[in-house]
């Protein structure tokens, strides 16, 4: 008989800003409950909380675009070998803090709110969601607004 390794999912989390945010179990948290409501296990994501300088850079350097985001997503392939029992790596997400608490304010939302719906977000872009077109919008967000309710939260979307 031989027992098949089933990995645990993991969330790194690497903090290059000062802004004050919830702590990593929090942080782990939100990021475990969007990965499991994806049915996503056995996989590993690191999360970088930074400040506007890096995440323009980010953006300008990966995606061609120099503004300064709240999110980015940096999705890995999965066409390589792993050993036995090692989390399959998903990911990583960079969160804007500075962006993210603005906005916050601005939609009225707390940052622990918004913080949440963006790490959610990065999540739901590494497993492949997009909102390039209508459907595919609505779709992600009925999806972030399910994940944030079970993490009780208010919709993100509603003002």
């Amino acid at each position: 008989m031989s027992a098949t390794l089933n990995p645990p999912t993991e969330v790194d989390i690497d903090r290059a800003s000062a802004l004050p945010a919830p702590d990593d179990d929090t942080l782990i948290a939100w990021a475990a409950a969007a990965l499991d409501a994806l049915g996503l296990h056995g996989v590993s994501v690191a999360v970088r909380l930074v400040d506007a300088d890096e995440a323009q850079a980010l953006n300008r350097d990966y995606r061609g675009k120099d503004y300064v985001p709240n999110v980015l997503s940096f999705p890995l392939d999965d066409d390589f070998p792993l050993p036995p029992g090692e989390a399959r790596p998903l990911g990583d997400i960079v969160l804007c803090l500075p962006v993210i608490a603005a906005e916050a304010a601005e939609y009225g939302k707390t940052f622990a709110q918004r913080l949440a719906h963006l790490l959610i977000h990065g999540v739901l872009h590494l497993a492949g969601h997009t909102h390039d077109d209508e459907p595919e919008r609505l779709a992600m967000e009925a999806c972030e607004t399910a994940i944030m309710a079970g993490l009780g939260f208010p919709a993100p979307y509603d003002g």
